[in-house]
């Protein structure tokens, strides 16, 4: 097993795994490659996750990484006066379904494996894809396959341009700094709009569980209250032929 191989694994078996690459490697003398296994940490259930992404969704991954080069170039064109904001949003938009599509997957291995499912996990997985797609930096961790800690707060690329000097309007730092605040806060308030979105969708199903719940104890109830219907009739039939055949014994005696 490589030292990379580790990051493939179940997440319940680094520890053990890494321990034993670790002691085969001193065994054979490889003292520094050993220091530097032992050394390597359990990676967090977000990064796990997309470690996993990387291995078992590469399709999907190079498509996000894809859109988040579109947004990049749609920034870049932006910034520089010939750009369109539309274009920009729209990119932006692809690059979000990206990562949604990727997330939907997460969810399945973090299932599967059966960790624990919650919002704030899946929000990290979602902070590191997006890193990923819009930071040259952060993408080369992430295609490693290695990621040891979740990636966050790491917005769009500033411009998108591989080499040669920045155009003139590129420069200029106030249309920098309005564009990149635009866009930082529409991140902030996509990710508020998820996390609201995602409390209404738990509200919803427990309301739904509640309403169900109720209309399962309404049915009994209208059975109940049918059958007692039915035994009072019968109840009533009863004492007025008892009352009938007591009027006929007293009038024949």
């Amino acid at each position: 097993m490589e030292p990379h191989d580790l990051f493939g694994l179940p997440l319940d078996r680094f520890v053990a795994e890494r321990t034993a690459l670790a002691k085969e490697l001193r065994a054979r003398g490889e003292r520094d490659q050993a220091a530097q296994v032992a050394a390597l940490r359990k990676p967090s259930l977000a990064a796990w996750a997309v470690n996993q992404l990387v291995r078992t969704q590469s399709r999907d991954v190079r498509a996000l990484f894809t859109a988040g080069d579109k947004a990049q170039r749609a920034q870049a064109e932006l910034l520089t006066g010939r750009g369109d904001a539309a274009v920009l949003r729209a990119a932006l938009e692809e690059e979000r379904d990206r990562v949604n599509r990727l997330i939907a997957a997460a969810r399945g291995l973090l299932n599967s494996e059966g960790h624990e499912l919650s919002p704030a996990t899946l929000e990290r997985v979602a902070e590191t894809l997006n890193a990923a797609a819009l930071d040259e930096e952060a993408r080369a961790e992430v295609k490693a396959g290695g990621l040891q800690r979740e990636l966050r707060h790491v917005g769009i690329g500033d411009t998108g341009q591989s080499g040669g000097a920045p155009s003139p309007a590129a420069s200029k730092p106030p249309a920098r700094s309005r564009s990149k605040v635009d866009i930082k806060a529409l991140r902030r308030a996509d990710t508020a709009a998820r996390r609201a979105a995602e409390r209404a969708a738990e509200a919803r199903a427990a309301a739904v569980a509640r309403r169900d719940s109720a209309a399962q104890a309404l049915k009994r109830a209208e059975t109940a209250v049918a059958e007692a219907d039915r035994r009072a009739k019968e109840a009533e039939a009863a004492r007025r032929r008892a009352r009938r055949d007591l009027d006929r014994a007293t009038r024949t005696s």
